[in-house]
């Protein structure tokens, strides 16, 4: 039987808690190394401690678990362990991967141990590309409202009443063309994935709404000024290597 050395991800400290008793019943399956937060703090755990096996979040501040997976170079054995739509159930069994729904309940746990132990490794990691492709595909929809949680309420503003998202350390603020600032949990690469072709990058922490540019200003070493149309009429610098995509939408 092998025992794999195993890290938790997850931004959820109950949801991390939870597994970790579960797992406990298992310690010659799984050996836990550590646990990780967020996107980030899992992909620097992950290349420090090798774990052989991670239970993985979908959803998470800064990195979402896919991107975390695309940076890395050697692949753990992956288990997402988390709220996802059902229609990606299919893909995660079909590839050989395993798939837990939170709260994770013991008796779905057991079967993921059972799998595990009928499984050799080297069967399951080179089919991680492939899995990450074919889930992505099924999740690619347009995004028709962006949340902004206050206390226990959520707003959803309209795509088309925003300006600009811009990243901010875990989060990402975007504006409104009536001048409000709002905050999302959602990343900027899922943001700009799933919003419609009319949201563009135009710097590394910057997307914009190019319905609501107003103004393009050259600036210095292949940069511009974009004024957008909001009642500040905010000015935002590009960056330098996003030039070309720039004067693709300035020719347009």
């Amino acid at each position: 039987m092998t025992t794999y050395k195993t890290l938790i991800i997850d931004d959820e400290k109950i949801a991390r808690a939870r597994l970790t008793r579960l797992l406990d019943s298992y310690s010659s399956t799984f050996h836990i190394i550590g646990e990780a937060s967020n996107g980030d703090e899992a992909l620097e755990m992950i290349k420090n401690l090798q774990p052989d096996l991670i239970f993985l979040d979908v959803q998470m501040p800064g990195r979402t678990g896919f991107e975390v997976l695309q940076e890395l170079t050697t692949f753990p054995i992956v288990v997402f362990c988390t709220a996802y739509e059902e229609y990606a159930l299919q893909a995660f069994n079909t590839l050989a991967l395993d798939y837990l729904v939170k709260p994770v309940d013991k008796d779905r746990l057991e079967l993921t141990v059972d799998k595990l132990n009928r499984m050799s490794p080297k069967n399951i990691t080179p089919q991680l590309d492939e899995l990450i492709n074919l889930v992505q595909l099924k999740q690619k929809k347009v995004i028709h409202s962006i949340p902004h949680k206050v206390g226990d309420r959520v707003i959803l503003v309209k795509p088309e009443m925003i300006t600009h998202f811009e990243a901010n350390e875990k989060y990402v603020d975007f504006y409104t063309t009536n001048g409000k600032k709002y905050m999302t949990e959602l990343s900027l690469k899922k943001l700009e994935d799933g919003l419609p072709d009319n949201f563009k990058r135009v710097h590394r922490g910057i997307v914009v709404n190019t319905d609501h540019i107003r103004e393009y200003r050259k600036y210095f070493r292949g940069k511009y000024i974009l004024v957008m149309n909001d009642i500040h009429q905010t000015r935002i610098e590009t960056g330098r290597s996003y030039s070309e995509e720039i004067k693709q939408l300035i020719e347009v």
